[in-house]
Order: C-alpha cells, then structure tokens, then sequence
C-alpha cells in the first residue's frame, strides 16, 4: 500500500490535502503520473497544510451558500455553441471546460474540476451534467448545445 497526499479532488476517494493509503498500482500507474497526488512524507505533511488553506479559499463556505448557487445554476440551461455536421453532430464533444466557460459568461462561476459528464456529449441537444458544489450538495445542469 502506497500513502499518498491528494493535491487534487478524485471521485471516490478524497479532496486536495487528504492523505490515503492505495494499491501500489493504482498511485503509480495513475494518481501520480496524472499529478492527482503526491508521495506522502514527513516533509511534505507540510504541504497538506498549505493544499487544504488553498481549497478553503476556493471552495464554497457554508451549506445555505452551496444551495443557493445551486438553485441559480439550476434555474436556466446554459448555452453551448460548438461546430456541427450533419446530423448535429459535433466535431469533438463538449468538455468540462466548455461549460465552466459558457456558465461564467451566464453570470456565475464553477470550477471545471467540480463539472461531471456521465456520458461524452457530441451532439445538439439538451444534456444533463452534475456539478459538485460541497460535499453535500450537487446541482444538475441542463446544457444546451447549439450549432455556431
């Protein structure tokens, strides 16, 4: 078992500045090439100070925040543009990043790394997409691509 220290969220096991104990496999075939972690020692203990002030500041402080962000997130479908084919099919898909930049221009902000696609979105439409807001509260984005 490898002790790591999570310098970024991963779904299912922990947020940045936790320390977790994995399969040897797993932090050195993914975690740590990926740079989702790092090796955990009495020196960089030090750092998860540092990881968990920096989230602090990112993240959303109370519980009543987090539902209010929610229900504004919730209340309109964010648009989209992107190129088409035939068919309204898209040439690539829809990232994370695509909709943070679409939810900003809506007047509000998300982290792409709190955004999940449960399937690739290539094609026009209306889509569902959670957004993890705190670790109680997740919004459901209706996204709607539209042809540039």
């Amino acid at each position: 078992m490898a002790k790591l220290i999570l310098t970024h969220e991963v779904t299912g096991l922990g947020a940045p500045g936790d320390v977790v104990e994995v399969k040897d496999g797993y932090a050195r075939n993914f975690l740590v090439p990926r740079g989702l972690a790092t090796a955990w020692s009495k020196g960089a203990e030090k750092d998860v100070t540092a990881i968990r002030k920096a989230r602090k500041a990112r993240e959303i402080a109370t519980l009543d925040e987090a539902r209010a962000a929610r229900d504004s997130l919730q209340s309109k479908p964010v648009v989209v543009r992107a190129k088409t084919g035939a068919g309204g099919r898209l040439f690539g898909a829809i990232t994370t990043t695509d909709i943070a930049a679409a939810v900003t221009e809506a007047g509000a902000s998300v982290d792409k790394r709190k955004i999940e696609i449960a399937q690739p979105i290539k094609a026009t439409g209306e889509h569902k997409v959670s957004v993890r807001l705190h670790p109680e509260v997740a919004a459901t984005l209706t996204v709607k691509v539209v042809s540039a």
